[in-house]
């Protein structure tokens, strides 16, 4: 059943926004676990997205009384549109696991290289988990995974607060280093999942190249996504610039990608199982393009509703930008050392030096004073982010 509890427009966007990224998650992770289950659970999210938009969109319809509101709503409505597309490109990933249209093992293999783990687990009753907060099974502490939602039934919970309480039944969505899913499944009760099937020996080099383009589009895809908010959040021409030319290397690593994977068919007996390699990637590709419609209303200049911009500024995962100061303790460190997603639950989307962006940025990356580092992460993390770089957040006014 529809809930029908009034919201504002900005709370809603904030939430589709929420709801769009975990399906991006859960599809891929759908995919890695060859999980029906996770797939299912995109397409129950799929369903309360598509009646977030009814409802955002009948809202914006509404609040348009003069041709200055119609031209603000029409801004918001694009972005509406966009975070649609984005969800339905993810179950459309996610589907790649329910119709068994082919992933090579050798993508399996790779998908853990390429970032965090995204998981699910139901609790079962009498477990470590059963009656007990989030703060007191502390989680990212001992497991390394840290909680992105919690679902009870048909309830979703995008927010989760260390005083909410995990009872049996529930499914907890968490996200982290590989080796921390099998730990939290223990403390659940669950039963472990089954190893990734390894690649064979000898895999062709054609094959290789097509899943290495892959990853790399898996990656590119997510981080437009990130940088395509924070253009909206900060009313950035810059960043707006960078997902583009994004949006453009996309195009052109689909084209390379479709090469190889041809050429992969020759030499493999049941060449269908690629085809999930070739779906894989316009969904990739989709969310990409979709990341850059959003950046248009920035890219010309044009008005962004305060509406949107404080619904982005308001999600889960907050959106920052932190300008690292000389003799601050990450300057002249490199993010290995910082280890700033242990050390402050922030993940570095792009840096800026001298004017020039770099977008999923490397272990080795040393920083300076003057870079200016643009982290998305949870809002506990805000404040040793800052305190790190040398920064002092200002008070709420």
């Amino acid at each position: 059943m529809r809930d029908t509890r009034p919201r504002n427009l900005k709370d809603m966007l904030a939430e589709a926004k929420n709801t769009s990224e975990l399906m991006v998650d859960l599809a891929y992770a759908a995919l890695f676990y060859n999980s029906e289950d996770i797939s299912e659970e995109v397409s129950r999210l799929e369903e309360r997205l598509n009646d977030l938009v009814f409802d955002m969109r009948s809202l914006a319809v509404l609040a348009a009384r003069s041709p200055t509101d119609a031209e603000q709503m029409a801004g918001i409505l694009g972005v509406v549109q966009d975070i649609e597309k984005i969800g339905n490109a993810a179950n459309d990933i996610a589907k790649i696991v329910v119709k068994r249209l082919g992933i090579p093992p050798e993508l399996l293999q790779d998908i853990p290289e390429a970032e965090e783990i995204p998981s699910r687990v139901r609790i079962h009753a009498e477990s470590m988990l059963d009656g007990r907060s989030l703060e007191e099974v502390d989680l990212p502490t001992e497991t390394g995974m840290r909680p992105i939602a919690i679902r009870s039934d048909d309830e979703w919970n995008f927010d989760p607060e260390p005083d909410d309480v995990l009872r049996a039944r529930d499914v907890l969505f968490m996200q982290g280093p590989p080796e921390g899913v099998a730990e939290v499944r223990e403390l659940a009760g669950a039963a472990p999942l089954e190893d990734a099937e390894s690649a064979e020996p000898g895999a062709l080099s054609e094959l290789e190249r097509a899943v290495d383009i892959l990853i790399e589009m898996k990656n590119l895809s997510v981080v437009a996504v990130g940088l395509a908010y924070s253009a909206l959040l900060y009313y950035d021409a810059g960043l707006a610039r960078e997902v583009v030319a994004i949006e453009n290397e996309m195009d052109e690593m689909r084209y390379r990608l479709e090469r190889w994977v041809l050429l992969a068919a020759r030499h493999i007996e049941d060449s269908s199982r690629l085809r999930g390699l070739l779906h894989l990637a316009t969904a990739s590709e989709t969310i990409a393009d979709c990341a850059m419609e959003m950046v248009w209303i920035v890219e010309k200049g044009e008005e962004v509703h305060p509406v949107l911009s404080a619904a982005v500024g308001e999600s889960d995962e907050l959106v920052m930008k932190l300008t690292v100061s000389p003799g601050s303790p990450a300057d002249g460190k490199s993010l290995e050392d910082l280890e700033l997603e242990t050390e402050t639950s922030m993940y570095p989307l792009a840096i800026n030096r001298g004017g020039r962006w770099t977008y999923r940025p490397r272990d080795n990356y040393v920083l300076r004073g003057g870079d200016s580092v643009l982290a998305t992460g949870a809002p506990e993390g805000v404040e040793p982010f800052a305190e790190m770089f040398g920064q002092e957040l200002e008070e709420p006014s």
